[in-house]
């Protein structure tokens, strides 16, 4: 099995991929408020190890115009993104406000969509951070909040904070957040959540202090076809705290869609036992 790691341009789109192409449905995974792609390198590879074909865009909050600096702006983004790379019907796996992003993607566009997976989901609840995150630069504040994502106050390392105040102290990446932040509260789906019939896969850090537990079973009993899994000792982001738990979650959760038809073709559960070149790659814009 060979893993090839490379750096290309493609339109505007930045964004990591994993597998091979040709293996559909592509998962695409989108990343939290102040989150980026990389984000999911453990999820990539594991997909890619497992046949499966997965996208991670790079979300462009800091670069979007500051009146589109919202949610709608995103899912828009989202949209041109799955029509550019000709993706549909995609599964999305999203982390907070990724699955968000990913439920209103849905509820828009909701034959593009084969399932959902949902992490730590933003939506309908969650610990209001306050948009004085974006404002205050001292250091203690800044880790003191970070901290509030995970269970193990490790991962809150030196570099994790000096991305965030690098952020933070420019002042227009810092009005978008606001922005978004905002635009996030106010597009809430709680009303709306018994339109999806997709498949839904919940997996939640029991841990988690920014969406509870509590929010993840609210979801479960909104969401008609919902599955919820919880992963012990850990917090709002799964796939970076525990994405061994994670992966065997995400895993067996594709391998029980594996006999549903897409495009009107059944799929059969058994996969290639041939080992698949991986690909795993990142694209920068051209603009």
């Amino acid at each position: 099995m060979t893993l090839v790691v490379t750096e290309r341009r493609q339109a505007s789109f930045v964004y990591l991929e994993a597998g091979l192409a040709q293996r559909k449905p592509s998962l695409v995974l989108l990343h939290g408020m102040l989150g980026e792609p990389s984000n999911w390198d453990h999820t990539l590879l594991a997909l890619a190890q497992a046949g499966y074909h997965a996208l991670a865009p790079l979300l462009p909050m800091y670069d979007m115009p500051l009146k589109a600096a919202n949610v709608p702006s995103l899912v828009a983004f989202m949209h041109r993104f799955v029509s550019a790379l000709h993706l549909s019907p995609v599964i999305f796996v999203g982390n907070s406000l990724g699955g968000q992003l990913a439920l209103l993607y849905t509820l828009t566009y909701p034959d593009q969509v084969v399932a959902l997976v949902l992490t730590g989901s933003s939506g309908i609840e969650e610990v209001e951070l306050g948009t004085s995150t974006f404002r205050r630069y001292d250091r203690a504040y800044i880790r003191e909040r970070a901290a509030l994502t995970f269970y193990d106050p490790g991962l809150v390392t030196d570099a994790l904070i000096d991305r965030i105040l690098a952020i933070i102290h420019d002042r227009q990446k810092a009005l978008r957040l606001i922005r978004l932040a905002r635009s996030a509260q106010s597009e809430t789906v709680a009303d709306r959540l018994d339109q999806l019939k997709q498949p839904v896969l919940l997996v939640w850090g029991k841990n988690d202090r920014i969406t509870p537990p509590e929010v993840a079973q609210r979801f479960a009993q909104m969401l008609p076809q919902a599955t919820l899994h919880f992963i012990d000792r850990c917090g709002h982001a799964p796939m970076i705290e525990q994405p061994e738990a994670f992966n065997a979650v995400l895993l067996a959760f594709l391998q029980r869609l594996a006999t549903v038809s897409f495009n009107g073709r059944s799929r059969s559960a058994e996969t290639d036992t041939t080992s698949p070149n991986l690909l795993f790659f990142r694209t920068a814009s051209t603009t």
